[in-house]
């Protein structure tokens, strides 16, 4: 049966018309339609939407020449509504993943400030000798043996104030042991 001849009897209902134009173009247009996407299951899909459009659209087809050419040109503008509804898609959500990154980045740079705050002030407390100690081990990063040179005190000493710094910082980040864990 001619293509012209079965999209008359498809623009009648006839289903065993449409299953034969069907069986006749289906492979051919997924291979056509895979040269655009690199998906087979993408194809196929997009080819089974041609054809439902083609069943849907069956009283209002004029094709006059070329069923083949018709098939293709309805594949491929399928094809194309896909992809640009898919590329709208994906900046729906590319947008939506960066604002809620950003968002985040700000709730923790404001969260990170407050942790800095609390650890100056935790520091600020300690006993004077205490915090020179802290300080100069770790912001000039000297070690312990430098430190006690430098001040004229036993290593011992420099321990046991290193110590007491790092117990009065665990009880203050009690709560916060992730910070505690960023921290040393």
């Amino acid at each position: 049966m001619d293509d012209l001849l079965l999209i008359t009897e498809i623009q009648n209902n006839d289903k065993a018309a449409f299953e034969k134009l069907f069986q006749r173009y289906y492979s051919p247009l997924v291979g056509y339609i895979t040269t655009f996407t690199n998906d087979s299951h993408l194809s196929e899909d997009i080819i089974q939407q041609t054809f439902i459009i083609i069943w849907t659209k069956r009283k209002k087809l004029k094709i006059t020449k070329s069923t083949k050419s018709y098939l293709y040109s309805v594949a491929y503008n399928t094809y194309v509504d896909h992809y640009r509804k898919k590329k709208s898609r994906d900046a729906f959500f590319d947008e939506l993943r960066e604002k809620t990154l950003r968002n985040s980045i700000t709730e923790d740079k404001e969260f990170m400030e407050k942790r800095l705050a609390k650890l100056k002030n935790i520091v600020d407390a300690l006993p004077p000798k205490c915090k020179e100690i802290l300080e100069l081990n770790k912001l000039n990063g000297l070690k312990y043996k430098e430190i006690a040179l430098k001040l004229d005190i036993s290593q011992k000493t420099v321990e046991a104030q290193m110590r007491i710094a790092f117990q009065k910082i665990r009880q203050g980040f009690e709560e916060d042991k992730q910070f505690l864990f960023i921290l040393f």
